[in-house]
């Protein structure tokens, strides 16, 4: 099972990292990381990077692909040779997945017209541009194409697919095996947030010249 995940500058290491964690643990899963080069990819913070083993000129099919988001995700966007090349994986997946605002890029190769799917909960408006339908769930299956929300939901979206694929027994293992049993010590969702919490993150969100209604 050829499982290909994207990198590129700007990442939010854990959108790849996370299903990266379910995905490799199916039997017979080859995972590649893959960017416009190969090299390390800074993430959006900068203070790590995650190693790309080949260019995507040497990627030409996947059963599984992976696009995870980032800051970076808006130069992946304005880079038509990047887009030719995630809409020609998509045409040989037999899934093809995304994390937060990898769901854009997916977008912007005009994979998500007409199709529900979710993000970030700040980029909702974006996706909407690309004439995708927002949802506002944890992951959303359409068809071979599954979306998943913000960062951590990554891990949510990878069992998910661990399940169809492997079954619900071997999915279950591998949930306990990396001991994903989430207890945290807030409701995460911006739905139910404090005003003054949300303020710290428009803000955050501003300075990077982002709009966050």
């Amino acid at each position: 099972m050829n499982i290909v995940i994207l990198a590129f500058d700007g990442i939010t290491v854990l959108d790849a990292v996370g299903p990266y964690e379910v995905l490799q643990r199916l039997p017979g899963a080859e995972i590649t990381i893959v960017g416009e080069t190969a090299g390390l990819k800074r993430t959006d913070t900068g203070s790590l990077a995650i190693n790309a083993d080949r260019a995507i000129s040497d990627v030409a099919s996947a059963d599984i692909l992976v696009v995870p988001g980032g800051f970076g995700e808006e130069q992946v966007r304005a880079k038509p040779a990047m887009l030719e090349w995630v809409r020609a994986i998509h045409q040989t997946t037999t899934w093809t997945t995304s994390v937060c605002t990898g769901a854009l890029i997916l977008g912007a190769a005009g994979i998500l017209k007409g199709l529900k799917a979710t993000t970030h909960w700040s980029a909702f408006g974006t996706l909407a541009s690309f004439g995708a339908i927002p949802v506002s769930e944890r992951f959303v299956e359409q068809g071979k194409i599954i979306t998943a929300a913000g960062v951590s939901a990554g891990i949510d979206m990878g069992l998910h697919l661990a399940r169809k694929i492997a079954g619900d027994k071997l999915a279950h293992a591998i949930q306990i095996g990396i001991e994903y049993d989430p207890k945290p010590p807030f409701d995460g969702s911006p739905r139910n947030a404090p005003q003054d919490v949300m303020r710290i993150l428009v803000d955050t969100y501003a300075r990077r010249g982002l709009s966050v209604t």
